[in-house]
């Protein structure tokens, strides 16, 4: 079966549904958690029970309509990641097994400490977000085929923003502004110039935070001291909006060491179809495409589409970005 062969406008339209309908539950459950939070004496245990409440709605509901109406579809992420693979066939790709009470415990009493070492998603992308009342929250809903993203839905459901593409028709905000939103791609003269997203991330134990430290410090330091001096660096607390918002073209890049291919899939699919590039770690190629490999990679450089020049294609512009930036990044497997 070729990607031609799939009704990917069928499956964008049923994506962007379901995700509208995962934000409404999402929302929902905000607001009773913030009231029963007013109300009663013991928040911390109440918000940890409601947190995790939400989550399982939103995962069986997300489950249950996939599986209902593409019963031959494959899932990654459905229990455990271990062992599973992305294949050819149309596989979804979706933030899907809730974490355990305990690990919302070490949310909520000790920020994002160790005891937060469940590997496997949330279906709620921004977790730490949604537990402080932060909006940069989405869900994330993507399908692969042939190894590649095909289709990707992200909805923030506070601010109520949809991103939205599949393969071969575009990208769009809210179903109606295509990406990027300035309407063609911007030029982009240095790293210098570059507004970059970044996340700290869960873990924050040797080598994983003093590396990225490091690459963060070479990334704004001032020239005269060998560092690139961009223009500054944005975290939001949320794979898929970051993605999105290089997609957008509000900011230029967004690296991350740790994501899982949940957190990427749809993303990419959205970046791609706006003219930007996702790029592997420091040591893979920079072709710029993306495989099966890339996606469960782990490691992963979004930089979004810039205008052509005379002299440079954009993914010529693209690939030097790469270099550049990976010429700063302090290396480390997740």
């Amino acid at each position: 079966m070729t990607h031609t062969e799939l009704d990917l406008d069928s499956i964008l339209q049923f994506a962007i549904k379901l995700a509208l309908d995962a934000g409404q539950i999402i929302r929902e459950g905000q607001e009773k958690r913030f009231a029963s939070e007013s109300a009663q004496e013991d928040e911390k245990a109440n918000s940890v029970d409601l947190v995790t409440e939400v989550d399982k709605a939103v995962e069986k509901f997300i489950v249950e309509r996939i599986r209902e109406t593409y019963p031959s579809h494959k899932f990654i992420g459905e229990e455990s990641y271990e062992g599973q693979q992305i294949t050819d066939e149309p596989t979804w790709i979706v933030n899907q097994s809730p974490r355990s009470r305990v690990s919302y415990v070490g949310y909520v009493e000790s920020g994002i400490a160790d005891i937060v070492t469940d590997p496997f998603p949330s279906p709620i992308d921004g977790t730490t977000n949604f537990v402080h009342g932060f909006p940069m929250v989405a869900t994330s809903i993507g399908l692969a085929h042939k190894g590649v993203p095909v289709v990707g839905v992200i909805y923030n459901p506070f601010l109520d923003q949809l991103w939205s593409a599949a393969k071969g028709r575009g990208a769009y905000l809210n179903q109606k502004q295509k990406l990027p939103i300035t309407g063609s791609s911007k030029p982009l003269a240095s790293l210098g110039q570059a507004l970059i997203g970044v996340e700290y991330g869960m873990s924050r134990s040797p080598p994983a935070l003093p590396r990225k430290v490091a690459t963060f410090e070479k990334l704004t330091a001032h020239t005269d001291v060998g560092g690139k001096m961009c223009h500054s660096l944005r975290s939001m607390g949320s794979a898929a909006l970051n993605i999105v918002l290089v997609a957008s073209g509000g900011l230029d890049m967004y690296w991350e060491v740790g994501c899982w291919p949940w957190d990427v899939c749809a993303g990419i699919c959205i970046l791609e179809e706006s003219g930007g590039r996702c790029f592997g770690g420091k040591t893979a190629d920079l072709s710029g495409e993306v495989d099966a490999k890339l996606m469960a990679g782990r490691k992963y450089l979004v930089i979004r589409g810039i205008r052509a020049t005379n002299n440079e294609t954009t993914l010529d512009q693209q690939k030097k970005f790469a270099k550049e930036f990976y010429d700063c990044v302090e290396d480390f497997d997740p």
